[in-house]
């Protein structure tokens, strides 16, 4: 998912991306894996992330690539790397499936019925990347992150620590930390444009709220760093361990499409954008 905002409007929301161990000290004092333990604070604690088990976003989507704004999305995840991603579009369901292992695209037809396809192989690599719910950072040596001191910048006129993070898979990011809040602030990685070309992808994590204890930002901006066109996703609702069976995240038929993730939910409950914000 590739530029994330189109794989997100597609289909499939990056989850958080954070890292592990180094030693290397730069003017602020701190080392990587120090860095890493203040984020995890910051975000709630990993016995509180460790409690949630399924997790499902509500919210819309507004995007120059789309033929229309406040396009509505429900983005359902369950550990441990399990997601459904439906966009409504016109009145009309696309769906985007990933099992653990594999994963599907299902949209409409113009004939009425549905086109299903796996997905491409970069989509499968991008995927079976991701740690859903938690991101790489929570227990991050049980799951084979590595992380590197690579600097401090300035974004968006705050210092941020750059970590170059590499995943078991030995694909490598950039991460920035928030010197003040030490929440993620932005994330960048290689991705591919429609044309095949090399390009890098960033993403934006803004308006953090405080959902029964974690730090979840409700809005995700991201596009290729070149352009000035970016891309929003905006989460109005999100529902804490509703229960998710394991057929929601299996290869959809045409009939899923009336099958959303949001059913059993009880989205008007769902702790939101009235969470306290992050200090």
């Amino acid at each position: 998912m590739t530029r994330i905002a189109l794989w997100v409007i597609a289909g499939c929301l990056s989850a958080f991306v954070f890292a592990g161990e180094q030693t290397l000290e730069l003017e602020h004092g701190l080392t990587a894996a120090q860095i890493v333990a203040k984020n995890e604070v910051a975000r709630g604690g990993q016995d509180a992330w460790r409690k949630i088990q399924t997790m499902v976003w509500v919210g819309h989507v507004d995007s120059a690539n789309a033929p229309a704004q406040n396009l509505p999305f429900v983005l359902a995840l369950k550990r441990p790397n399990k997601t459904r991603f439906e966009l409504t579009v016109l009145n009309q369901m696309a769906v985007r499936v990933f099992d653990g292992k594999e994963g599907w695209k299902l949209r409409p037809s113009g004939s009425g019925g549905a086109d299903i396809r796996p997905y491409t192989m970069d989509e499968l690599k991008f995927a079976r990347d991701e740690q859903v719910i938690d991101g790489p950072l929570i227990d991050y040596e049980a799951k084979g992150v590595s992380v590197t001191l690579d600097g401090v910048d300035q974004v968006e006129g705050h210092d941020a620590y750059r970590l170059g993070v590499r995943l078991p898979s030995g694909v490598n990011r950039h991460v920035w930390i928030d010197a003040r809040t030490f929440l993620d602030v932005k994330v960048d990685r290689q991705s591919r444009s429609a044309l095949g070309q090399p390009v890098t992808v960033e993403v934006m994590y803004r308006n953090y709220r405080n959902i029964d204890g974690l730090q979840i930002p409700l809005m995700i901006e991201s596009g290729i760093a070149t352009s000035e066109k970016k891309d929003k996703l905006v989460i109005d609702k999100i529902s804490l361990n509703p229960p998710l069976e394991d057929f929601m995240f299996a290869k959809p038929t045409a009939q899923g499409l009336r099958n959303s993730a949001s059913i059993g939910v009880d989205t008007s409950q769902a702790t939101g954008a009235m969470g306290r914000p992050a200090p």
